[in-house]
């Protein structure tokens, strides 16, 4: 499940950022964070309370044993929810971020009781030349077996994308997904600075859902608010906002 505003303003073409969101985004992201970070992230799809999600975050960085992260968060309402606990380390290596993810997640369904699955990850990034981006991610590689009844299970989810940087102030986004029950989403995002790094405009498209996202970004010293706005042409609108602060050393 994507997290944060700035990835759902570029279309969830997200498997290149280094960020606090990279923990759900693609972990290998987290390793090059050099200050602790915390955050929190809502959304809400098509105004149904019920597709809603809320997230925590943190990330703790350490200066030889990468750095880790801890992620929680809950969709849903009191006749269906999912809600998981995440515990993920990425390290850096030269030009090169790897890093690994355990999720363990709770499906509950009013009637049918719960149930409980572990989901592995792995993810990479890598600064190609400079300015020039690569990120790949698999996501529940062990995928998971919620129940033996139609052999349900957690999605198993590959994506890699690649990201360029032509100026400081101008970042293109182009990203394939493949979930392994569905046909591949390609995914694409911009986004532009403006007042000197403290305001980010942005936008993305996902060809899967025909949706388009717009968003934007502010920064005021160690505290991150970011908004995205997301239309599709048949379900309506959702609407996304984190906030993430970032601690001194």
């Amino acid at each position: 499940m994507p997290a944060g505003a700035r990835a759902a303003a570029l279309g969830n073409a997200s498997v290149t950022l280094p960020d606090l969101w990279a923990l759900n985004n693609n972990v290998a992201g987290i390793a090059g964070l050099e200050k602790a970070q915390v955050g929190a992230y809502a959304e809400n799809r098509f105004g149904v309370r019920a597709f809603s999600t809320m997230a925590l975050q943190a990330i703790y960085p350490t200066a030889k044993y990468g750095n880790y992260g801890l992620s929680l968060s809950r969709f849903g309402d009191e006749l269906f929810s999912q809600q998981h606990v995440g515990l993920g380390i990425g390290h850096k290596l030269g030009q090169f971020s790897l890093g690994g993810k355990v999720d363990l997640w709770q499906v509950a369904a009013e009637g049918y009781g719960s149930r409980k699955a572990v989901a592995l990850s792995v993810g990479g990034q890598a600064e190609i030349v400079p300015g020039f981006f690569f990120g790949a991610y698999a996501y529940n590689i062990n995928q998971a077996k919620l129940t033996a009844f139609d052999d349900e299970r957690l999605p198993t989810i590959m994506k890699a994308g690649l990201g360029y940087r032509p100026y400081q102030k101008l970042l293109l986004l182009a990203e394939t997904e493949k979930h392994i029950d569905f046909p591949a989403n390609f995914k694409a995002g911009i986004e532009y600075q403006l007042l000197q790094e403290k305001l980010a405009l942005r936008s993305g498209f996902s060809t899967l859902t025909n949706r388009a996202t717009f968003g934007l970004g502010f920064r005021a010293r160690q505290l991150f608010a970011d908004y995205a706005f997301g239309s599709t042409t048949l379900l309506g609108q959702s609407h996304h906002l984190s906030l993430a602060y970032t601690f001194q050393k």
